[in-house]
């Protein structure tokens, strides 16, 4: 079966402040990848996530899907993009379901199914909860949920593990694996290690500079 290449970045360069994060980077992510980017803070993992999502510009280079660079028709990116960042995202004067909707909604989701996707989060129980009252896992779990419902074949997770559970990252873990075995691809940020077996991914390691 030949290789789908998905996403493929052609010598990027991120300056910062006047720093270069990294310079001359290029690669391609093929359906059925898992890729985890790796360095120490401030080399510029997020700053790449966000340039591969769109969200932020080179200074030189640039993404493509499908050979079609992501600038050239955003809206047909878009549909197939899956973009959560740090941030969780969650309005505090809402409900746990009522963000769920609303975030389901955003990204043109079942929001009619958001009851039965919290259930896929441990998190039936406190769906009319404010999510004031809520945890920062709690908070990361509204977040991660339309996971469970995404259809789009590129997920890009900035710390998707942060403030969940053992139990709640071996879930996450095993939804990638399954979601990259569909065809689709995960490129994901984390401060911890990957529990899933060293085949089933490959790290794309960006080191600090200091110039």
């Amino acid at each position: 079966m030949p290789i789908t290449s998905l996403l493929s970045a052609q010598q990027l360069t991120c300056i910062r402040e006047e720093r270069i994060l990294f310079e001359n980077l290029s690669f391609n992510i093929n359906a059925g990848d898992i890729i985890q980017i790796e360095g120490p803070n401030g080399a510029g993992k997020t700053s790449l996530l966000r340039i591969l999502a769109g969200l932020s510009q080179p200074y030189e280079g640039q993404v493509s899907f499908n050979q079609i660079p992501i600038n050239q028709d955003r809206e047909y990116f878009n549909r197939h993009l899956l973009y959560i960042g740090h941030l969780a995202g969650i309005k505090g004067e809402m409900s746990a379901q009522e963000n769920l909707r609303f975030n389901l909604a955003l990204n043109g989701l079942d929001a009619s199914q958001a009851e039965t996707t919290l259930g896929k989060v441990n998190l039936l129980g406190f769906e009319d909860a404010l999510a004031s009252h809520l945890s920062a896992g709690q908070h990361r779990r509204i977040a991660l949920a339309k996971l469970w419902q995404s259809q789009a074949p590129i997920w890009i997770l900035d710390e998707p593990f942060t403030a969940i559970d053992k139990l709640g990252v071996k879930k996450l873990e095993q939804l990638m694996i399954d979601h990259a075995k569909k065809g689709g691809c995960v490129i994901l940020t984390t401060h911890q290690d990957l529990a899933m077996p060293t085949e089933l991914y490959q790290k794309i390691i960006l080191e600090y500079r200091f110039y």
